[in-house]
Formats: structure tokens, C-alpha cells, sequence
């Protein structure tokens, strides 16, 4: 009997190294093994009260279909907040979306017909790549060095990856998965490169608030590229609701705009009952965000401060969102991420990462990194280096 064979955007579309060990995570548990999971960006903050207040409180006899593009509380949310930031927004130039990842994807599909490439720099959010598979996108890397901590390289080299198919730059900033905040001569040069060739800017910003030092810009603030930009946007993060599943579409570009509308009647709607409830919170929780970056600040630094205490590790120290790329005196991180699952524990007890190699296209690289996120409150995160450093202690012993 002959077998049926899946299409090649199956086959090619990588697992994610965020969540691929998960089997082996399991079977530790099993056996009683406590896990500090640093793999994944799931904070512990508590999500603001109003939304699930919203949730309690909400009456409708007939659950219905959202608009496509979104409701108009969603849609005044998202200006109020935006308006905290003094940019302003019509509502017009706003899609609700199914959580940052949909409105990626939306963003993809609107500028690039398979084939076409996105300029991105390396490591990336590792979903990037499932997200271009999805729309026959080919993403072309440009890669960043830990050694100064991930910033973006001169024009010239960013200009030099620029073909006949190029057709977006798709740039995370405060970024996942380095931590890195991109300055603003740095985001000036980027934009006057997208002048230069005609090219789309895809910003993801959804960690816009989580910034510890610098200075975030968002690429709404660039009226010359006004046109050209697709700003990522998401309650997971910043609100602590990452099973809420409520992002956004923005851009003041109408035919972009357009699209993405086109592309939601596609899927219906994003869920009614969410999207009600996200307004109570969204562009109302300063004091909230203020507290959350601060309470990520005091983690990064126990992260920093405990990480420089392990030799061979390599690391910049992250500006921003609530992640880092760590190098490792190994060859081999994903075996050891395993190995720390399988056959590792300190005190009952042993940590989950999230291996590098999947956060780059440039085959080979990120072999001897992992990815941490620092997401669990800093009493667990220091013992989760803790183990980590004794992790890699008896590791390279026998490896």
C-alpha cells in the first residue's frame, strides 16, 4: 500500500524548541522531580483583576460573532493605550486579531507571495519560522553576536542581504529572544534602509513596556515610513493573559488594513467574550505595568548576577522584555536541555531551557546556547541557576 504523503510546508515546518521536550519534562515530573521552567515565557504575575472581573460580570443571552476586525471597545482600548504612549491612532487603523501571533501571520501573508523573503535578524522568536512556513514566506537571517549584545550591524551589512525578492524587515523590539532594546540610531538606520529599497517594516513590540534601560521607540513614531509599518501588538505579555489570546493589526496604511480585514472574515471573528473583557484592562493598567517591569527588572539582575558566577557561560545583559540568550561551555544544548530532564537533579529538583538553535535560520547556529526566561519570581530564579550551574558542573564531566 503506498503511503500518502504530507505536503512539504508540513514536513518542513520545524518543532518549537520551546515546547519540544515537554514529553521529557513530563516523565521527571513523574518520578518526582520538581522542574523550574525557564523554557517558556509564561509569567507568574497575576493577570489585572479587572479582567476577570469583566469575565464574571458578563450577560448576553446570544454569544455572538465579533466583527471581523474587531470590536469598538477593543478598538478605543487599544487608542487609549497607544495614547498613553502619545501616538495616536484612528480605529481605522487597527485589527484585532487572535494574540500577536495571528496578526504575524496576517502581517506575512499582506507583503510577501511565496517565495518572497523577510529580512530578520538572528536568534528570533522561534515562531517566526512556523508563522513563514504557514504563508510560503522565506525568512533570510542576518546574525547578531552575543558579544555586544545582540544590536543590529551596519547598514552596509544589512543592505547586503537585500535581493530582488526582499520584501519586509521584520524586526522585534524590546526583543525575544535577547533582550536587547535597539536604540534609536539604530532603528533610524533601518527605517532610512526601508526608504532606500521600498520595503515593508514589520515591528513586533508586543514587550514595548518591559524596558529596563534605554529607551523604547516604536516605528508608529516614524511619519516617513508611515506607509510602510505593521506594528505587532498583544495583551499576553504586558497583562499577564497569555491564554486570553487578544493581539493587534496597526498600521496607517489602509490597504494594509484592507487586507488583514480580508484575512479575519477568513477565520470569523476573535472571540466576543475575551475581547469585552480585555477593553476593562487594556490602555488602564499603568500602575500595574509599572509594578510588573520593575518586578522583571529584580529578576533579570538575579538572572545576571547568578549566571556571571558560571564559568565558560557567555551573556550580555538583557535591556529589556524578560528573556536571554546564554552561551554554554558545551557543544551541545539541546542534548544537554534533555540530559538536565532524563538524567539530572539537585535536591530533588532540576530546571527546563529552551535550546537556542531553533531561534536561528542559519543552519548551525545556537548549537551551544539555550534561551531563559526569566518569568518565575526571584527566589526560584536563583535556584534554578543554581542548578543549572550544577548541572553543567556534572554535565562536562561525563560529556
Amino acid at each position: 500500500m503506498k503511503t500518502v504523503k504530507l505536503s512539504k510546508r508540513a514536513t518542513n515546518m520545524q518543532a518549537s524548541p520551546i515546547r519540544k521536550l515537554y514529553d521529557a519534562a513530563n516523565e521527571a515530573k513523574e518520578r518526582g522531580t520538581h522542574i523550574y521552567h525557564v523554557n517558556i515565557g509564561q509569567p507568574d504575575i497575576k493577570t489585572p483583576k479587572s479582567f476577570v472581573k469583566a469575565l464574571k460580570e458578563f450577560e448576553q443571552d446570544v454569544i455572538e460573532y465579533a466583527p471581523s476586525h474587531g470590536m469598538k471597545e477593543c478598538h478605543e482600548a487599544y487608542q487609549r493605550y497607544y495614547q498613553n504612549k502619545n501616538i495616536k491612532l484612528k480605529q481605522s487603523e487597527i485589527v484585532i486579531t487572535t494574540g500577536g501571533s495571528e496578526a504575524i501571520v496576517f502581517a506575512l501573508a499582506a507583503v510577501t507571495d511565496p517565495g518572497d523573503e523577510v529580512l530578520v535578524f538572528e536568534p528570533f522568536y522561534t515562531n517566526y519560522n512556523g508563522f513563514a512556513s504557514m504563508v510560503g514566506t522565506k525568512l533570510r537571517p542576518i546574525t547578531l553576536n552575543i558579544n555586544d549584545g545582540f544590536h543590529l550591524p551596519d547598514s552596509s551589512e544589512i543592505e547586503s542581504k537585500i535581493s530582488q525578492k526582499t520584501k519586509a524587515i521584520l524586526l522585534c523590539n524590546p526583543n525575544n529572544p535577547t533582550g536587547t532594546v535597539y536604540t534609536k540610531k539604530e532603528l533610524d538606520a533601518v527605517v532610512k534602509i526601508a526608504e532606500k529599497y521600498n520595503l515593508f517594516l514589520i515591528a513586533d513590540e508586543v514587550y514595548s513596556d518591559f524596558v529596563f534601560s534605554g529607551k523604547h521607540k516604536s516605528l508608529l513614531q516614524y511619519p516617513q515610513v508611515e506607509d510602510k509599518v505593521i506594528v505587532i501588538d498583544s495583551v499576553s505579555k504586558k497583562y499577564s493573559s497569555c491564554g486570553v489570546r487578544i493581539g493587534a493589526f496597526i498600521s496607517r496604511n489602509q490597504d494594509l488594513i484592507a487586507t488583514a480585514i480580508k484575512l479575519g472574515q477568513a477565520r470569523l471573528s476573535v472571540a466576543t467574550i475575551e475581547q469585552r473583557a480585555a477593553a476593562k484592562m487594556i490602555g488602564k493598567q499603568e500602575n500595574y505595568l509599572k509594578k510588573t517591569v520593575a518586578e522583571y527588572q529584580k529578576r533579570r539582575d538575579v538572572v545576571f548576577e547568578e549566571l556571571q558566577k558560571i564559568k565558560g557561560v557567555t551573556l550580555s545583559k538583557p535591556e529589556g522584555a524578560f528573556y536571554n540568550i546564554v552561551g554554554l561551555p558545551i557543544k551541545d544544548a539541546e542534548h544537554f536541555a534533555k540530559w538536565l530532564l532524563e538524567e539530572f537533579s539537585y535536591q530533588g529538583a532540576t530546571v527546563m531551557v529552551a535550546p537556542a538553535e531553533g531561534f536561528y535560520a542559519t543552519k548551525g547556529k545556537g548549537k551551544n546556547e539555550i534561551r531563559i526566561a526569566y518569568v518565575l519570581k526571584s527566589s526560584d530564579m536563583r535556584k534554578a541557576m543554581k542548578i543549572l550551574e550544577k548541572g553543567l558542573e556534572e554535565y562536562q564531566k561525563n560529556n
